[in-house]
C-alpha cells in the first residue's frame, strides 16, 4: 500500500455496501425547517401556552431537510398517522464543495 494514494481518483473500483458499513452507527442530528420568524425579545417572551407565531411559508411550500445544521434536501410533510407527522424528502440539494 505504500505510495498509493488514500483517495484515489480511479473511479473504475466497485464499491459495495460494506464499505460503508464504518458510518452506520455514526449518529447526526437531523432538523426539519417548517418556517421562519423573527421577533423582538420582548414579544418573544410575552408568548405563552398555545401562543401561535406566524412562519414566512404557506401550506404545501417545500420544507428544509438540515443534517447537522447542514441543508441536504428539501421535501414535503405528510401524514404518519391521526396523531403523528412525518417527512418525505423530494428534492436532494447538491453540496456546494
Amino acid at each position: 500500500m505504500e505510495g498509493e494514494d488514500f483517495f484515489s481518483p480511479d473511479v473504475s473500483e466497485v464499491k459495495s455496501p460494506n464499505d460503508l458499513e464504518a458510518i452506520y452507527d455514526v449518529p447526526v442530528a437531523i432538523s426539519v425547517v417548517l418556517g421562519r420568524s423573527a421577533m423582538p425579545i420582548n414579544q418573544l417572551l410575552r408568548l405563552g401556552r398555545g401562543a401561535v407565531v406566524e412562519l414566512d411559508r404557506k401550506i404545501g411550500d417545500p420544507i428544509d431537510i438540515l443534517v447537522n445544521n447542514r441543508l441536504i434536501a428539501r421535501g414535503e410533510v405528510v401524514m404518519v398517522d391521526e396523531t403523528r407527522l412525518g417527512v418525505t424528502m423530494t428534492e436532494i440539494v447538491k453540496s456546494e464543495k
